[in-house]
């Protein structure tokens, strides 16, 4: 994404119109993310994740080699679909080897582990377009070249790890996840607004070339590197439903600062905050974590990333001709999906577990796990 709004904008001569429609096509693999259970049935779900790693790599190698509307459709799907099983992966792996006790502090430090490598990554394209003045395809083969390397690396360096619980090999939708579900969709609806507009917003708007992007992003992933693992921490020790109310009041002062924005520096602010809070979107992961049945988190990681791309693979294009209209609209809709998701979160207990996965009284009666 740090590259690929510049690119759009600058070679593909792209409007918002056809960002809605690329970051729409984009999100298509995301809605089918399901069928990954379905391949889970005949591969191992370390392997598939590295796989998926492999095809998202390729599609990032051929992104430049496609400077149009149908070879960008193109690409995008391509990478799109190893992001999207990769990411499905990885979240069942996380809910299955974690500790319920720890893993908010854990999946915060594996995100902070993971802000390294993007630091790097972002770095690099700094260098590259201010100081190096390499062209979008010597940027894009060196990036998406080193990662084929790795991916090649990791498939023959480590070994597979067993299943520490035998996963469902099945599509599954129960009604006591209804919240979680709920949050998640919300969460995916949302999140494209901040994906797909405000970065478009910073580069139409304001002007930020490739270079200033990949600052803010470098900025982003500071961030995360030193308070990922602190906010993962904080989440552990004051619940799900506190943390989740701390961000969704956030966001809707951010969404509605995008509205109204005209300086490019507090833009820019709003933007790293806009990240900052995201990052306690662990509090969702957690919250099913400790609700749910052990043997679900495969099947329940692959419908949750469906679940979260319903909207997503329709609010990029009706929300791209909006843009044309208003884009303060777009970000004032997303303070809306905010507030709906402040609402949600009242509902998560403050204490989750199995026997306690949704809060219906006002009064915070005593629980026990």
């Amino acid at each position: 994404m740090t590259l690929l709004n510049n690119f759009t904008i600058e070679v593909a001569q792209f409007t918002g119109k056809e960002i809605g429609l690329l970051q729409s096509v984009r999100e298509i693999p995301g809605f089918l993310a399901f069928t990954a259970i379905f391949l889970l049935a005949f591969i191992h779900e370390q392997r598939f994740a590295l796989i998926s790693l492999l095809l998202l790599a390729i599609g990032v190698l051929a992104t430049p080699f496609f400077p149009s509307t149908m070879g960008l459709l193109a690409t995008t799907f391509l990478m799109s679909v190893g992001f999207h099983y990769f990411e499905t992966v990885n979240q069942s792996l996380k809910w299955q080897w974690l500790e319920k006790d720890t893993a908010a502090q854990q999946m915060g430090k594996l995100m902070a582990v993971g802000s390294i490598s993007s630091l790097t990554v972002y770095a690099f394209i700094w260098v590259a377009n201010n100081w190096l003045m390499l062209d979008f395809a010597q940027i894009y083969f060196i990036t998406a070249g080193s990662a084929l390397i790795l991916v090649a690396y990791m498939l023959f360096a480590f070994p597979l790890f067993k299943e520490p619980v035998e996963q469902k090999k099945k599509i599954i939708l129960r009604k006591k996840y209804w919240l979680y579900y709920a949050l998640t969709f919300m969460s995916g609806a949302r999140r494209q607004i901040f994906v797909v507009f405000a970065g478009f917003m910073m580069v139409e708007k304001f002007g930020y070339d490739i270079g200033d992007i990949a600052m803010l992003y470098l900025i982003n992933h500071i961030f995360n590197f030193f308070f990922a693992e602190k906010i993962g921490a904080w989440i552990g020790r004051v619940g799900e439903r506190k943390a989740l109310l701390v961000e969704y009041i956030g966001l809707i002062v951010v969404f509605t600062g995008y509205a109204f924005v005209n300086d490019p520096y507090i833009a820019a602010g709003l933007y790293v905050a806009d990240h900052l809070f995201f990052a306690m979107a662990i509090a969702i992961k957690t919250y099913f974590q400790k609700i749910a049945d052990p043997k679900d988190m495969a099947a329940t990681a692959a419908v949750s990333f469906t679940i979260n791309h319903i909207a997503a693979v329709v609010i990029p294009v009706v929300l791209g001709t909006v843009w044309l209209i208003s884009p303060a609209a777009v970000f004032l809709v997303g303070s809306t999906m905010a507030f709906g998701s402040l609402v949600l979160s009242r509902f998560v207990p403050y204490l989750p577990s199995p026997a306690n996965r949704v809060h219906w009284s006002r009064e915070p009666a005593t629980q026990t796990k």
